[in-house]
């Protein structure tokens, strides 16, 4: 059965290694027959959340930028990926924003049931365990959504050190979607 696919690539780097690990889990549920896109926050207006919580009465945040429509994106996905870079031991500040700017989502009939992780460190993968606890707080808060697999890229600073073990890793558990 088909699954509608959302790929968010959260990197603001050109060529980033977490977006090369998106781009390997695309192929790989593109090539499963699934219907696959992904976004970019590069060039993206992400604004911070503001805590006025007028989301849980409105079907979607109040400030006007990009987040709104990505958050609908994320809603009516059967699965979602994140791809993020490790800075600090932790989730990109453009992927925390936007997984707080997703709160509408909590009280909403939201279609994702599986989350994938993708993460590209500098460090060893151990790096990614920050990033995955993030992930699995927010997941937390949708009961019927669950944290269905990652990948740790570690050992990747510069752009295109991503190891082809781990291109392979993320386009195998694309296919297997």
């Amino acid at each position: 059965m088909s699954k509608n696919v959302l790929v968010i690539s959260t990197s603001l780097r050109q060529n980033s290694n977490s977006h090369l690990l998106a781009q390997q889990f695309a192929q790989g549920a593109r090539e499963a027959g699934h219907q696959v896109e992904v976004i970019s926050l590069r060039g993206k207006d992400l604004r911070f959340c503001n805590g006025c919580m007028a989301c849980l009465k409105a079907p979607r945040c109040v400030i006007p930028d990009d987040a709104n429509a990505i958050v609908e994106q994320m809603g009516a996905a059967d699965v979602i990926c994140f791809a993020t870079p490790v800075y600090y031991y932790e989730m990109s500040g453009q992927m925390k924003t936007l997984l707080d700017r997703a709160n509408p989502l909590y009280s909403a009939d939201y279609q994702f049931r599986d989350i994938y992780l993708l993460t590209a460190s500098a460090e060893d993968d151990s790096a990614s365990d920050g990033p995955v606890h993030g992930l699995e707080g927010w997941i937390a808060c949708f009961e019927q959504a669950r944290l269905a697999g990652v990948v740790r890229g570690g050992n990747a600073n510069d752009p295109g050190e991503m190891s082809q073990a781990k291109l392979t890793e993320a386009y195998e558990m694309g296919k297997h979607v």
